[in-house]
């Protein structure tokens, strides 16, 4: 969540970042490492959000405007956060939202002209006031010189004993300072964490709002409410995405790619007219043109696959680079190898990269055609346009138009017993 804050605060080029911490802060301080431009503010005792934001105004330059961020609140849009710099140039701004249900927040309370002139707690407003449905977000902005001076004035005299910042809007008025609302877009842009409920919430909101973007941009999906990025997708035209796909990390898919339901493809590319068939996973690979991957397959780190390469059900390849129009379509494993065009991977072929230290290699030329269940023992070459008969175990290299057999010669027993259950 609050790396989501961060990048929104930074699309607004701050002079600044001051993040302040409390719990946690040794796993916060850790996360964020290697991101020097974040200063931060540690608050031993927590004592409030005024109290928070009093611990950082000693670091901030005077002449700045201060724009206050909650760490809880995701979705804050670089809209709403442009508008509350803009607004707090010349006095305070405070977002705000009209809720349906504005049941704990704080009311926004205006005079007879409109201006604000306090915030009070849900807990300890009147009838009349929980009436209304403006509310607090939490999000201000205001010169630092008259932020420091309405901080100043704060004081623990309220039910919790705590240093309310909302209690600047009130102090701020009293004293003449023009107080302005800056409309949040909608609710769940404004809306804070405090549960697992809340966070699945916005989650959801946050993924169907990425897939009506995606539609937007001319892809298909299924539907919007089953589908999840994790990071960052860019799409070329007409593509599809089946229902219960999740992206990870950086993906890019190029045109016309069709993506089946229940697949998980992470931190790869696939390029146009290619489809991934359900439930197959991608790591770290790159799909080429025209390729069929899956059902059930798995592509993990370092595959590259050329185009018109079919990959089946139930196939694994791992820092596997396969050629143009080669195909492995069904119960394989090929791994620490490099495939050339037009080969053809029968059923149960595995490549046996590891002697139990190291991971070997295991290079096949053009042409080669592998026969079912056989098995490849790296470090093993197998030139172009040889042959792997059915069940063989490879050891040896093979040389170009040969025909390798490694198989022990069959025993039939003449009427043999079978074995009886015992009592």
């Amino acid at each position: 969540m609050l790396d989501r804050v961060v990048d929104t605060a930074r699309t607004v080029d701050p002079a600044a970042l001051h993040i302040v911490i409390g719990k946690s802060a040794d796993l916060i301080t850790e996360h964020f490492a290697e991101r020097p431009d974040i200063s931060w503010v540690v608050q031993e005792e927590q004592l409030g959000t005024g109290h928070a934001v009093q611990q950082a105004m000693p670091v901030i330059d005077d002449e700045s405007v201060v724009v206050i961020l909650c760490g809880d609140v995701p979705l804050i849009s670089s809209t709403t956060v442009r508008a509350a710099v803009d607004g707090g140039r010349d006095g305070l701004i405070v977002v705000t939202v009209d809720k349906h249900d504005p049941t704990g927040f704080g009311r926004i309370i205006r005079g007879d002209d409109g201006r604000i002139t306090r915030i009070v707690e849900h807990r300890e407003a009147s009838e009349a006031e929980r009436a209304l449905c403006e509310t607090n977000t939490g999000i201000m902005a205001g010169p630092k010189r008259l932020m420091a001076e309405m901080l100043g004035t704060l004081t623990t005299d309220n039910e919790r004993g705590e240093y309310y910042l909302t209690d600047i809007v009130g102090a701020a008025e009293a004293r003449g300072h023009r107080v302005v609302a800056v409309s949040a877009q909608n609710e769940e842009e404004v809306q804070g964490v405090n549960d697992r409920v809340q966070l699945a919430e916005l989650e959801r909101h946050l993924q169907e709002q990425t897939a009506i973007e995606l539609m937007r941009q001319g892809v298909t999906v299924a539907d919007p409410r089953r589908l999840d990025v994790r990071g960052t997708l860019t799409t070329g035209m007409d593509c599809f995405i089946d229902v219960d796909v999740v992206f990870q990390g950086h993906c890019e898919l190029g045109e016309n790619v069709r993506i089946g339901a229940g697949c998980v493809i992470s931190e790869s590319k696939i390029d146009s007219n290619t489809t991934i068939f359900p439930h197959s996973v991608i790591n770290e690979a790159h799909v080429g043109e025209d390729c069929n991957i899956g059902p059930f397959a798995r592509l993990r780190e370092g595959t590259d696959l050329e185009g018109r390469v079919r990959i089946g059900n139930f196939v694994e390849t791992k820092k596997a680079v396969i050629g143009h129009g080669s195909k492995a379509s069904h119960l394989a494993y090929l791994g620490d190898t490099n495939i050339g065009k037009d080969v053809n991977v029968g059923a149960g072929t595995i490549t046996c990269n590891y002697d139990g230290v190291n991971k070997l290699h295991t290079q096949i030329g053009d042409r080669v055609f592998v026969g079912t269940n056989s098995t490849l023992v790296a470090p093993l070459h197998i030139e172009s346009e040889a042959f792997i008969g059915a069940g063989s175990t490879i050891t040896k290299k093979v040389e170009q138009h040969d025909l390798a057999i490694g198989r022990q010669h069959q025993k039939n027993i003449k009427n043999w017993k079978r074995p009886k259950r015992k009592s």
